[in-house]
C-alpha cells in the first residue's frame, strides 16, 4: 500500500454511514458465501472477539473481515452481484480500481441496488501464507497461527491480535471489549498481548491491567 491517496473519493458523514451500514451482514452470513474459499480469511475486530466468547455481547455496526492482499480477487469473485468500494482517510471511491486499491487497505461490499453497506474486507500485507502486522511489520505470523475457528467452522482472528489493533484507538467500546475478553484469555494469550503492546504501544494503560491479570 501506497503512503499518498489518489484523487476523488467522497466523504460520508456520520448519520449517513450508520444509516447504510444498517444491514450489515453477521459472521455466518459471510461463511456461506466463502464455503471453499482457497484463500487464508478471518473475522476480525469486534464481532471476532464475539466469536471467540461463543456469544454475541454487545451490538456491532458492521462487520469486518481480513484476507491476505494477494487473495482479495478470489473474495471478491465470490460476490459478483456486488460491488466493492474503497475506503481511506474518510473518503469512499465506489467501484475502486486497482491505483485506489494499491493505496488503500479496506473495501466495502456495496448493494448496487440499495446503496447499502454489507462487509468490510481488510487487505493485510503478508509474504505467501504469512500475516504481516499493519501497526508493525516485525510481527509475522502463519495464517495457522493467527486464525482459529468456532465450533460450526467461521473462522475468526485470534483476540490477542484483535486487541492489538483495537489499542490504537481505545475508544469506549475498544475498552469495553478489553474488560470482556481480559479475563478468558489464557497466560500464553496476555504474555502475547503484552509483548505485542510493549512493541507497538509502549505504556499503554492496558498493560498495567495484563500485568495484574497475570498475577
Amino acid at each position: 500500500m501506497t503512503e499518498s491517496l489518489p484523487p476523488g473519493g467522497i466523504v460520508l458523514d456520520a448519520d449517513e454511514l450508520d444509516a447504510r451500514w444498517a444491514d450489515a451482514w453477521r459472521p455466518e452470513q459471510v461463511a456461506e458465501r466463502l464455503v471453499g474459499a482457497g484463500t487464508p480469511w478471518c473475522v476480525a475486530a469486534g464481532w471476532a472477539l464475539d466469536l471467540f466468547r461463543g456469544r454475541q455481547s454487545r451490538h456491532h455496526g458492521d462487520l469486518e473481515i481480513a484476507v491476505p492482499a494477494a487473495g482479495f480477487s478470489e473474495i471478491r469473485d465470490c460476490f459478483p452481484e456486488y460491488l466493492f468500494d474503497a475506503v481511506g482517510s474518510g473518503r469512499v471511491w465506489a467501484g475502486a480500481g486497482a491505483e485506489v486499491l494499491a493505496a488503500t487497505h479496506q473495501t466495502w461490499l456495496r448493494d448496487p441496488a440499495s446503496g447499502q453497506f454489507l462487509f468490510d474486507v481488510f487487505r493485510e500485507p503478508h509474504e505467501g501464507r504469512t500475516w504481516i502486522c499493519r501497526r508493525d511489520d516485525s510481527i509475522r505470523l502463519p495464517y495457522d497461527e493467527i486464525v482459529e475457528r468456532t465450533a460450526d467452522g467461521i473462522p475468526y482472528l485470534v483476540p490477542e491480535l484483535v486487541l492489538l489493533f483495537k489499542a490504537k484507538a481505545a475508544r469506549a467500546k475498544d475498552q469495553e471489549d478489553f474488560d470482556g475478553v481480559l479475563p478468558l484469555l489464557s497466560r500464553a494469550r496476555r504474555d502475547a498481548l503484552s509483548g505485542w503492546l510493549e512493541r507497538v504501544h509502549p505504556g499503554h494503560p492496558w498493560l498495567a491491567d495484563l500485568a495484574k491479570s497475570s498475577r
